[in-house]
């Protein structure tokens, strides 16, 4: 196991009973919108892959919106898959699929940068911060242009950084202080929460991100900001 694995599996394991509550609460819901907004700018597939689903938020608004027939999710982490596939039980309404007992949602341990899958696996690709994640970021998005079928859409959702001084003032003294601690004190663990924290600073946004994009080998790459650009889902195509 590479050391990549150890700690975003290790550090998301830990936090994971206590994450879905924290993200919630602590972007006072918003996060829940731009989910729905992602959802809203995907075509509908049949078969899609969610790279980081994590806890499966993103992939059960997918399936809601009848955006997905099935999904694939990968993960580094074992114990958000399994809090995920727990959320897939008891919501079953989010779940349904046009074949009568297939299994809507699949999920792979597996690493966003070398996947366990074909060329041209998946109609659809998508993220929900987990780019920021990744050790090499143009390495997991070749492998997400690889298995997606020509034609297909990838579309990510990460946090990035308000262009309004103000508001990044705001922004970088919740998420330098707030955050942290709140994060801390909830999840009992000393260092998930600084470590998120300095995984968006230092991570790319905006047309920065969209020249990742193109060298991966996609096409007609754009992006729309959300809440005064403190996230942006980036659309490209194959």
């Amino acid at each position: 196991m590479t050391d990549e694995k150890q700690h975003i599996g290790s550090l998301f394991d830990r936090i994971a009973p206590t994450y879905d509550g924290l993200n919630h609460g602590l972007s006072l819901n918003i996060d829940r919108l731009w989910r729905r907004k992602t959802v809203a700018l995907m075509p509908p597939a049949e078969h899609v892959l969610d790279v980081a689903i994590g806890t499966a938020d993103l992939t059960i608004a997918m399936l809601r919106a009848g955006k997905a027939q099935r999904v694939t999710g990968i993960d580094l982490s074992r114990e958000m898959m399994r809090i995920g596939e727990e959320k897939l039980t008891h919501k079953q309404s989010a779940a349904q699929t046009s074949t009568p007992g297939a299994k809507p949602v699949n999920f792979v341990y597996a690493n966003a940068q070398s996947m366990p899958f074909d060329d041209a696996s998946f109609d659809g690709v998508t993220c929900a911060f987990g780019c920021r994640n990744f050790s090499d970021l143009d390495a997991g998005l070749r492998e997400m242009y690889r298995v997606l079928r020509p034609g297909g859409q990838v579309t990510i959702l990460e946090f990035s950084y308000p262009s309004n001084k103000l508001i990044r003032w705001g922004y970088d003294l919740y998420f330098s202080h707030v955050l942290p601690l709140v994060g801390r004190l909830v999840s009992h663990d000393k260092t998930a929460y600084t470590y998120l924290n300095k995984s968006v600073k230092s991570f790319c946004w905006g047309e920065d991100f969209l020249r990742h994009l193109t060298q991966a080998g996609f096409q007609d790459a754009r992006f729309e900001t959300l809440t005064f650009g403190i996230a942006t889902i980036y659309i490209a195509k194959k």
